[in-house]
């Protein structure tokens, strides 16, 4: 090789999406040759995630061999994720997306050898037929295979006139098995129903407005406390979850100064707490998406700024301590989204709905001045994490509420008597210690207000709390039964 001359080396690690089949990449993997043979990486999950390939969490590797040229498997599509190279050998390989949606019957064929791997996705059908002798084919998959599995598997006839696959050896000339021979035809075939999603919680305020968020898809599930209760572990473990994808906790124990006494202590901690470790180690477990839902009380509130989502803990009551204990589960699931809220304002009781009850009843309360924050209107938490869902973006910890500037409890208070006729002079401002003086109650932070530079990040920018403040005045005072 003379100095001027580049040197030759495998080709560099790659991902290739398949336009027609969304989800699926052909992947160029670098081998490395030299007198004694040849070396490479099948499967290297942090450069492979690097690159876009999803972390699918791989449970089983499975080897066919093929002593024959021409021996020719599929198109089967299980109810898992595979990635699928060659360890010796070569192979066409085809693919036809049996998933419901605009992209099913798409067909993609290319030839593998141990230079190269496809990720094929939940409910694409595979295939391949071997073109060389002694051909190793390796697939890893993210989910045991069990008899009730099967139930769940989709097939398409190779010969399909539709799919109009080129075998490069006829198939009439092809080794095949008799069950792939009478696989049925594309247009016979069911359509694989993409996962679903499960929203627990689905009777509370955020669970309501969930199911509006939601309303036009039918692969979301709501399950109340009394469908499934997490403090449950029998009713848990005996959930099939194998249908799913993601799993929406939009449930706690919220009854703050409950919480302090020893029947609520237990009550906090097993809901928010013990139920949610239960949970994330069931998403671990099926390799689920887990959005939580958590507070702005896992904070002591003594912060001079608004609080970002790496904060250190700091709870000052029971609810607040389950709450934290709570997150340091959830963050266990390898694909989780922790939501941290304040101030939720919904559907049925809650804050500003007593302020307007306590106006048209004519009292003037003492309401206390010294705690800020930012209201959670429902519908907005419920969007925001649809989009985050929906964007893909990257899993971790988000803090959310609604935007603009903070205000007290004061302050929301007197928007409240305002918009109801009454005089803001009304409302007196009083300090938290103040207030709570001689009663028993649990600690509050001052400031909860949560920093949400991390969500705008993603592209959801929060309506500003005062505008949806006004709206949600507005649509009270015209109809008192009016939703949040």
């Amino acid at each position: 090789m003379g100095g001027n001359e580049a040197p030759t080396g495998p080709a560099p690690l790659a991902a290739t999406p398949v336009p027609d089949i969304p989800g699926m990449l052909v992947i160029t993997l670098p081998v490395h040759g030299d007198n004694r043979g040849w070396f490479k990486e099948n499967w290297q999950r942090a450069k492979m995630t690097a690159l876009g390939l999803p972390d699918f969490g791989p449970v089983q590797n499975n080897i066919s061999f093929n002593a024959t040229a021409g021996t020719t498997r599929g198109i089967h599509a299980e109810p898992w994720d595979k990635y699928v190279s060659v360890a010796t050998g070569r192979i066409f390989g085809a693919w036809v997306d049996l998933r419901a949606g605009d992209s099913f019957g798409a067909v993609f064929t290319t030839e593998l050898g141990p230079d190269t791997a496809v990720f094929v996705p939940r409910g694409v059908g595979n295939a391949f037929q071997t073109l060389q002798a002694d051909t190793a084919y390796t697939y890893l998959v993210n989910d045991h295979w069990s008899a009730e599995a099967t139930g769940q598997y989709a097939f398409v006839n190779l010969a399909d006139e539709t799919a109009a696959i080129d075998w490069p050896i006829p198939l009439e000339q092809a080794e095949l098995s008799a069950k792939d021979r009478a696989h049925p035809r594309l247009a016979d075939v069911d359509p694989v129903a993409p996962l679903r999603t499960l929203v627990l919680g689905a009777g509370g305020q955020l669970g309501t407005a969930l199911r509006r968020a939601f309303a036009a898809r039918e692969d979301v599930d709501y399950a109340t406390r009394t469908d499934l209760d997490l403090t449950d572990t029998t009713a848990l473990a005996a959930r099939d979850f194998s249908g799913y994808a993601t799993i929406i906790n939009a449930g706690a124990y919220t009854r703050v100064d409950e919480a302090e006494t020893p029947a609520g202590r237990t009550a906090a901690w097993a809901a928010n707490a013990t139920g949610v470790a239960a949970l994330a180690r069931v998403c671990t477990e099926h390799n689920l998406t887990l959005v939580h839902v958590s507070s702005d009380y896992v904070f002591d509130g003594t912060s001079p700024v608004p609080y970002p989502e790496d904060a250190a803990l700091s709870p000052l009551g029971v609810y607040g301590q389950s709450k934290a204990a709570g997150d340091l589960a959830a963050t266990t699931v390898p694909r989780h989204y922790l939501i941290r809220t304040s101030w939720v304002i919904g559907e049925g009781n809650n804050f500003v709905a007593t302020m307007l009850d306590l106006a048209a009843r004519g009292i003037s309360p003492s309401v206390v001045d010294d705690q800020y924050g930012r209201l959670s209107f429902t519908d907005t938490l419920a969007e925001g994490i649809a989009h985050l869902l929906a964007s893909g973006a990257a899993y971790g910890t988000y803090n959310l509420t609604n935007g603009g500037e903070p205000a007290s409890w004061a302050d929301i208070a007197a928007e409240a008597f305002a918009a109801a006729g009454r005089d803001r002079r009304d409302v007196t401002g009083t300090s938290t210690a103040e207030y709570f003086a001689g009663k028993q109650a649990a600690p509050r932070p001052l400031n909860s207000v949560l920093d949400l530079t991390r969500i705008h990040a993603t592209g959801f920018t929060p309506q500003d709390q005062h505008e949806a403040l006004r709206a949600y005045l507005d649509a009270r005072t015209t109809d008192p039964s009016g939703r949040a």
